[in-house]
């Protein structure tokens, strides 16, 4: 029945002899034992940074933004900087959830629950920075549009920072939905084999009674289309959204129309480079090399310098039209401060990490090798940070009056709260990966029969067979 969907060329998506039941096997026990070394070692540091980025973010709050290495020309330093970064993060999961199950592409099933949990972490890493840069923490809930008494105070309509907190309030809404309706079947999965009552009680909550019937199954299969339906237009929305904040200005280096498409490529670029890095150490410590396979590898890798070719694309012709336009201080800030400049360092980095290193997944064995796959990958997300502070900080720190000119480097507190994100992400992720299946069991099954290499070893033998029969009769009608 399932032969003519899908192709023996094809490499299997699930690699070893797989039956369903050890599928469950395989990836719901690492989450019922206790973890190994690595994962306490991981989580401590993790917890570490938390705690230092806590003390920075105290620190910052007590003693006022003053404390940061903002002044009067660099009034956005590295905590916007850091805010659009890990925006960009956040989107490959839903990319790869939303956009690739519509798209009925297979191989997202092994990637996609680590990188929809990676999205919900990124953007609760990334929300914080404009709420902290506010200065008046206790204030922010002055930007919600309500009705109120503070007589004619009313939200800036107008203000592209008013629809980042629609943008990313809707997107991590939608991601936390799409995260958590496919997690219920898994959450059944585990509910099932738990050995003790709290584990029973807890998962079975977690699951809302689901029960695997044919009615559970329908609704949940619409309900993951919805989703993807709805989350698809954020992809593209969220990213062109933050751009806003710098397109709308009238400065030069910001004020341009090719923001919005280009900070989406090199969003999905960054994110799925996140994936990468996260998926590696995954596969390596809870051993899941035979579902998490070079075949993902290398499809994440070839989005990889698409969208590399893309955002190299885009820093080519914001050049092209510095020069072509004929605007002295778009020229300036282009040729004479960023690329050249006291920050001119800045933009070498970005432009070697993000347009010149992927280039070498145009080669099939670099994008299968686990070492190279993991170095670019945190090389590309690099080369993306480099991006941002690029063009929030070359674009400002040289002005219209040379008396204002300036330098930027960040303070400890600044440093600190940066670091502090990492560790949130990480501690969540670790959470994550001890109490949640990180890859989606019943997704893995429903491609098992068609995808997995005991399946396609029959089929080629199948195919074989009919050839041969094929053949014989020809010969025997001659």
């Amino acid at each position: 029945m399932h032969l003519k969907y899908e192709s023996t060329l094809r490499e299997p998506l699930v690699d070893g002899v797989k039956d369903y039941h050890q599928v469950t096997e395989d990836i719901i026990s690492p989450i019922e034992g206790k973890p190994g070394t690595l994962w306490y070692v991981g989580f401590f540091i993790s917890l570490t940074l938390l705690g230092f980025g806590a003390f920075s973010v105290f620190w910052q709050i007590y003693f006022g933004v003053g404390v940061w290495n903002l002044n009067k020309t660099i009034g956005w330093g590295w905590d916007i900087t850091n805010f659009v970064w890990w925006v960009g993060i956040g989107h490959a999961g839903t990319l790869i959830s939303a956009i690739l199950l519509l798209f009925r592409q297979g191989w997202r099933t092994g990637v996609n629950r680590a990188a929809e949990a990676m999205t919900i972490f990124a953007v609760m890493c990334a929300g914080q920075f404009p709420i902290i840069h506010m200065g008046r923490v206790w204030m922010a809930f002055f930007i919600l549009p309500y009705p109120n008494t503070r007589g004619p105070v009313w939200v800036n309509f107008n203000s592209p920072l008013l629809w980042d907190v629609f943008a990313i309030s809707t997107y991590f809404t939608v991601s936390l939905l799409f995260w958590y309706s496919g997690l219920l079947p898994d959450f059944a999965t585990v509910r099932d084999r738990a050995k003790t009552k709290l584990r029973k009680l807890l998962y079975g909550v977690a699951a809302f009674g689901w029960t695997g019937s044919t009615k559970h199954w329908q609704r949940h299969e619409a309900l993951s289309l919805v989703l993807a339906g709805l989350s698809t237009p954020l992809v593209l929305s969220v990213h062109t959204i933050v751009s806003f904040d710098f397109a709308t200005s009238v400065i030069p280096g910001w004020h341009t129309t090719i923001f919005p498409p280009y900070f989406v490529a090199g969003a999905i670029f960054s994110g799925f480079a996140m994936v990468q890095t996260l998926l590696i150490i995954t596969r390596k410590i809870l051993k899941l090399e035979e579902y998490i396979t070079l075949g993902h590898m290398e499809a994440m890798n070839k989005v990889i310098v698409l969208t590399g070719s893309v955002v190299g694309c885009a820093y080519l012709t914001e050049l092209f039209m510095a020069w072509y336009g004929a605007n002295p201080y778009e020229f300036a800030t282009f040729f004479k401060y960023r690329a050249a400049g006291p920050l001119g360092w800045s933009y070498w980095i970005m432009m070697t990490c993000n347009v010149i290193t992927p280039q070498v997944f145009w080669f099939r064995k670099m994008r299968r090798s686990v070492a190279v796959t993991f170095a670019m990958s945190i090389i590309v997300n690099i080369g993306m940070w480099f991006e941002r502070f690029v063009i929030i900080c070359t674009s400002l720190y040289r002005d219209y009056l040379p008396s204002s000119w300036s330098y930027y480097r960040p303070s400890w507190p600044e440093v600190g709260f940066y670091m502090g994100t990492f560790g949130l992400f990480f501690t969540c992720y670790f959470l994550f990966a001890k109490y949640f299946p990180v890859i989606a069991v019943a997704e893995i099954k429903s491609i098992l029969k068609t995808s997995g290499e005991n399946f396609k070893e029959k089929m080629v033998v199948y195919e074989e067979e009919s050839a041969e029969k094929f053949a014989h009769d020809v010969a025997h009608a001659h």
